[in-house]
This record gives structure tokens, C-alpha cells and sequence, in this order.
């Protein structure tokens, strides 16, 4: 009997280690889940063949950088400030989500570069917060769309929120609004470039940007503002080299056709391709023609998601100094 005793005490010994290497092991995924994707040796070869883009990329590090802002709204110009936060992630092809564990997903997992864009600015007594994010590829030779936009948008009169998800060969588009006209809507347009995603096609190689006439879907936070229909619209574009608040960059140039609405581009000739400012210039809702502009102020490689104590707001108000 004593034996047995002794045996069952072991063998709920074994137990109770495997379990604490099991959960061990379980916590260790769960903390790097908001990791950026690190590059292992097969994918090198498979996404990408550029080593300046695989250590600059692949660091398990985000950039951010911090814009001054003024936004076009409601016929006047309104300061404020944009964020523009790059980082890599293993991305699921079917769910269409971040990947919780990755290792196991196999073919499923893509690798892809996201892109989180803020807006934020007052408009008299009330505050507008506008935010986009658009996943991209990084393998550009295997997918030639974003596989994803979303855009949420909150002031006080209420809140909005859009989803397009490829598929196949069109988006299927999901939106809420507190207008009646603008309520839940879900429908299917035709896949073909997003404005939102020649942010990241340059940070990926600017040589893959659309160049001459082409079917573009609008900015989503303009869309939203100008109550446009989400669609494919004709546009023009050109890339050139150009002088930009004094300093040497390159200038992408989008017109549409549809409206007049002009949008420039400004970024870095060289890698990794910085993103200096964009301006935009419509017709506003007095019929005035007016530009909003961004400014990039400073930028930081860090991992901040983990720069969330009281210790880490220095690092916000550097942004935009």
C-alpha cells in the first residue's frame, strides 16, 4: 500500500510539471502575440530578398511617426495631429485577422504590413478621431491587392465604421453609421487599388505604385467626410522628384476625375522610404476649394506596446515635437 502511495504522488508530480511547462509554454505564445513578426530563414527567401528590408522590418519593432495636422472640415481649417504607426505581422489568408499562433497555421499565414493611421482635431466645441488600418502583403509578387481596410470614426454626433475584405477578385464592404441614409449597408465592389494602401506599397518599393490612368477607391476617411459612395473612380497619377518643405523627396501625384480632388505624397527617395507629409485639396461643403496637409514632425522604432505606464506619455509628446 505504501508503494502505491508513493507511486501516486509521482505520478501526480509528472502531472503538475507538465501542466506548468504546458502553461509555461502557453503564456510564452500569449506574450509574443503582440510582437511584430520576426522573419525566419524560409520566409527570407520566400517574402523577400532585400537584407535592408528584413532588418529594418523584421525587428520586432514598430515605426511611428507624428504629423502636424490641418484638416479640411465643415469649410475651415482645423489643427491637429496624424499618426502613421508601419508594423509587420503574421497575418491568417482566410480569417483575415492577426494570428494568435502562428507556427501553427501553416499555409494560411501571410506576412503582411500593416498600417494604423490617426487623425485627430477639434471642430469648435467637439473633437474628431479618425483612424484607418489597411493590411498589405509583403510578398507584392504573390498578392497584388490589401487584403483589408478598416476605418473607424468617432465625434459627438456619433460614430462610425466600415470593413472591406478581399475576396477573390472584389471587396465585400461592411458599414455602420448614426445616419439613416448611411445605416448598416453591406455590399461588393470590385477589387482594384485602395488610396489608403500607397502608403505601404511605398514603404514596400515605390516602384509598384500605379502610375498613369487607373481605377482607384478613395481615401475612407475622405469618403466618410464628402459622403461619397465607395467605389472605384478614375484617377491620374504621376511619381517625381521634387523639393518639399525644404527637403529633397519624392512627390506622388494622384487627380480624380470624378471630383478634381488632388492628393500629393511626399516620402524619402531612399530606404526605408519615409513618409514626410501628404496634401489634400477638394471642395469642401461651402464649395471652397481647400488643402489639408500633414507634416511629419518626428520619428520612433520602438516596441510600444509595451511603453503603456506613466513613466512611457514622454515618448507621445516626442511624436509631435
Amino acid at each position: 500500500m505504501k508503494y502505491l502511495i508513493v507511486a501516486a504522488v509521482c505520478l501526480l508530480g509528472i502531472i503538475a510539471i507538465s501542466l506548468r511547462d504546458n502553461g509555461l509554454a502557453e503564456f510564452s505564445e500569449m506574450q509574443t502575440e503582440i510582437v511584430p513578426e520576426s522573419l525566419d530563414q524560409t520566409q527570407k527567401t520566400k517574402v523577400k530578398d532585400n537584407p535592408r528590408f528584413n532588418e529594418y522590418w523584421y525587428a520586432g519593432l514598430a515605426e511611428l511617426s507624428g504629423y502636424d495636422l490641418k484638416q479640411s472640415r465643415y469649410g475651415e481649417i482645423h489643427n491637429g495631429q496624424a499618426t502613421m504607426i508601419f508594423v509587420t505581422e503574421p497575418f491568417s489568408r482566410k480569417k483575415q485577422v492577426k494570428l494568435d499562433n502562428p507556427g501553427a497555421a501553416g499555409n494560411d499565414k501571410t506576412s503582411v504590413l500593416k498600417l494604423n493611421s490617426t487623425r485627430t482635431f477639434l471642430t469648435g466645441i467637439y473633437p474628431y478621431s479618425m483612424m484607418t488600418s489597411v493590411f498589405n502583403p509583403v510578398s507584392t509578387a504573390s498578392y497584388t491587392d490589401a487584403l483589408k481596410l478598416t476605418l473607424s470614426g468617432q465625434e459627438w454626433c456619433g460614430h462610425v465604421f466600415m470593413q472591406m475584405n478581399l475576396d477573390g477578385r472584389q471587396y465585400d464592404v461592411k458599414g455602420y453609421s448614426y445616419f439613416e441614409s448611411e445605416g448598416d449597408q453591406n455590399f461588393s465592389i470590385k477589387s482594384t487599388y485602395l488610396e489608403d494602401e500607397l502608403f505601404n506599397l511605398i514603404r514596400l518599393n515605390p516602384e509598384l505604385l500605379p502610375k498613369g490612368e487607373f481605377e482607384l477607391i478613395p481615401s475612407a476617411v475622405v469618403s466618410r467626410f464628402m459622403h461619397e459612395e465607395v467605389k472605384p473612380y478614375k484617377a491620374m497619377s504621376r511619381l517625381e522628384k521634387t523639393t518639399w518643405k525644404e527637403k529633397q523627396v519624392s512627390q506622388y501625384t494622384i487627380h480624380y476625375e470624378h471630383n478634381n480632388r488632388v492628393v500629393n505624397i511626399y516620402f524619402q527617395s531612399d530606404f526605408p522610404y519615409l513618409i514626410e507629409g501628404w496634401d489634400d485639396t477638394y471642395q469642401s461643403f461651402n464649395r471652397e476649394v481647400l488643402t489639408s496637409e500633414a507634416v511629419r514632425k518626428n520619428t520612433k522604432i520602438l516596441d510600444y506596446w509595451n511603453k503603456h505606464d506613466v513613466k512611457d506619455a514622454y515618448l507621445h509628446k516626442e511624436l509631435y515635437q
